[in-house]
């Protein structure tokens, strides 16, 4: 019979809106195989102070703090549960998309996702050293010299995936487009669908079903359980230092912005961006407003939110001209208590809403840039 993906499900309203816009306002086409990266990317790793422990910095009031500042990892690296793992196949399942498939040969993979979440679990299970490509979005250290198998932003290229001969594509479909999934699984490759949903609360789900697609269930269940802890330590530590009094939380806004198309989007209730916001100790005002997943931005909602922060991806806010730029592109936001103060709060792309192994340290650079940004 014909392979297919039987349902294709559309994924969550901000992951797709992530994989076309990101495709649709790419600066230029860049070929599959090239390092699609930019010098934005080194606002990262540069991070002093960041071994200091939350409570210990010079922390500010969150509501009257002025001025923009960058959220950044230390250290963007991938520490694995298991420098050994073995895959024990076969292993057969019926994965996200419904269909039921059995994964023979683990030797060569290739996740794939927009945010790169999936190589970051990958890596996180022990399995690095048998990835063999990446997405434009993967983007931690150990992953640098894999070729890139995206082009246009994030559209899959059959011919570079083929080329590199996976035995196992881990993918959820928020890269495109569905005809090349098609296509490299009628190709014989044995492709896996997981969870295309992202947000703080289904980093355990991601985890479980990288982990028993590749044969190391309980290496899974192990990663899942240090990320879990690790998390809620993180959140505990950033209540510890967040207003006590509702009435003096930040009141936060995740906006999504590809300045060279003139794209500015608001991510609301269900798009992953409110549990952030929420486990920072903020006030997610798009939900607050009712704004139900993700929207374009209206001058009329800017003002109704009335936010104090705006949170941004680093080469989106680039894209707008920085912050000066950004509040001439969009006048409503210079009406916010985030444009009169240009409070926004920036992080890399690949890292700010990928809620995988690495959210601990995605929540804590994000801590430090909304509490304490002199540090």
């Amino acid at each position: 019979m014909k392979p297919t993906l039987r349902s294709f499900r559309p994924v969550s309203a901000l992951l797709l809106a992530l994989a076309v816009l990101a495709t649709a306002t790419a600066c230029s086409p860049a070929a599959a195989g090239t390092d699609t990266s930019t010098s934005s990317d080194a606002a990262v790793e540069n991070c002093p102070g960041s071994a200091t422990p939350l409570a210990d910095l010079n922390l500010v009031e969150p509501k009257t703090a002025v001025g923009p500042s960058t959220a950044c990892l230390p250290d963007r690296g991938i520490v694995p549960i298991d420098d050994d793992a073995v895959p024990r196949l076969p292993v057969t399942l019926t994965d996200d998309d419904g269909t039921e498939v059995t994964v023979t040969d683990a030797s060569r993979i290739l996740p794939l996702d927009i945010t790169g979440t999936i190589a970051a679990t990958v890596f996180s299970l022990g399995l690095g050293d048998r990835v063999v490509g990446r997405d434009s979005s993967t983007g931690f250290a150990e992953a640098a010299g894999l070729p890139v198998v995206t082009a246009n932003g994030h559209e899959l290229s059959a011919e570079a995936v083929l080329s590199l001969e996976p035995t196992v594509i881990v993918t959820d479909t928020t890269l495109g487009s569905r005809d090349v999934l098609l296509q490299l699984r009628e190709a014989g490759i044995t492709l896996v669908v997981v969870t295309s949903e992202r947000s703080i609360e289904d980093t355990g789900t991601i985890i479980g079903q990288v982990a028993a697609a590749l044969g190391v269930p309980e290496l899974g269940a192990q990663l899942a359980e240090r990320v879990a802890a690790d998390t809620a330590a993180t959140v505990d530590a950033i209540a510890a230092i967040a207003p006590a009094d509702a009435a003096e939380r930040p009141r936060v806004l995740f906006l999504y912005v590809r300045g060279t198309a003139n794209i500015y989007y608001i991510f609301g209730a269900e798009s992953g961006a409110d549990s952030l916001i929420t486990s920072l100790g903020g006030i997610d005002v798009a939900t607050e407003i009712g704004w139900q997943g993700m929207k374009p931005v209206t001058a009329e909602a800017l003002v109704e939110a009335a936010p104090d922060v705006l949170l941004v991806m680093t080469k989106g806010l680039d894209s707008a001209g920085g912050v000066d730029g950004l509040i001439e592109r969009v006048p409503a936001i210079a009406a916010t208590p985030a444009g009169a103060h240009r409070r926004v709060v920036d992080m890399a792309d690949d890292a700010i809403l990928s809620f995988g192994p690495r959210t601990p340290q995605v929540l804590d650079a994000l801590a430090r840039a909304l509490y304490a940004p002199a540090a």
